[in-house]
């Protein structure tokens, strides 16, 4: 599978939250070009990042930050947060992220998802589904829909989606393992979708389950960053 490690932008710093909650923030770096640079030398060529302030505050804050990642770095970007519009889409483009993961546009403005899902194409647009009490979550994961989660990914499958992140939220920075039957429910309903694994990830126990159980891929962030897993052992699951 797929191992992408992951590093959250707050205040143009590398932090994980717990549960998603900006209250309970936790630093690991002030230098993220530096604190990917370890990924990239252990062999990773592509990365994972969330703009917290993007994601609540609906624009760009960390995007600066974003392109000198790239750029000292040269890694493959995944990102996330804040991304509102196809204009916010092809500002990342234009900078050299290459996949782009929504949520809120999906929710909020689900037109304009689409419209972008038909413009780059479901290799590119991932389909954040992040899960608070079987709803999705949102806008920073502050707001939740009315609409169950699952038949929103059904009908996102139907009109293009390839890719999901699932995010567990419940588990999110916990380090209290996957939640493996969530993941499994979505490749019984939908076996289409590649399903990348979010939440939770606390030890290589969890990495070979995932391995196992056929995900596409797995986020890793603060399991990694307290030492419960090392690059090693997360470029032994990884395929290139």
């Amino acid at each position: 599978m797929h191992v992408i490690p992951a590093i959250d932008l707050l205040n143009g710093q590398v932090v994980r939250l717990k549960k998603g909650d900006y209250n309970e923030v936790t630093v690991y770096s002030d230098h993220p070009a530096s604190f990917v640079k370890k990924f990239r030398d252990a062999g990773f060529t592509h990365i994972h990042i969330v703009d917290l302030n993007g994601a609540r505050e609906g624009r760009f804050v960390n995007l600066p930050v974003i392109e000198n990642i790239i750029e000292e770095t040269g890694v493959s970007v995944q990102f996330g947060g804040g991304i509102r519009s196809r204009r916010d889409i092809k500002t990342l483009l234009n900078v050299g992220v290459s996949r782009i993961v929504s949520s809120s546009m999906a929710v909020q403005r689900p037109d304009e998802w689409l419209a972008a899902l038909d413009m780059y194409g479901g290799d590119t647009c991932i389909l954040g589904l992040d899960i608070k009490d079987g709803k999705m979550a949102y806008g920073g994961w502050e707001e939740t829909s009315d609409e169950n989660a699952m038949d929103l990914l059904g009908s996102m499958v139907r009109v293009g989606v390839k890719t999901v992140l699932c995010t567990d939220i419940s588990r999110d920075g916990m380090l209290t393992g996957v939640n493996s039957g969530l993941y499994n429910e979505i490749a019984q309903r939908y076996p289409q979708v590649n399903i990348i694994a979010s939440g939770g990830v606390a030890s290589s126990e969890d990495l070979r389950q995932l391995a196992i159980e056929g995900m596409y891929g797995v986020v890793i962030g603060r399991a990694y960053y307290e030492g419960l897993i090392n690059l090693e052992t997360m470029i032994s699951y990884h395929e290139q």
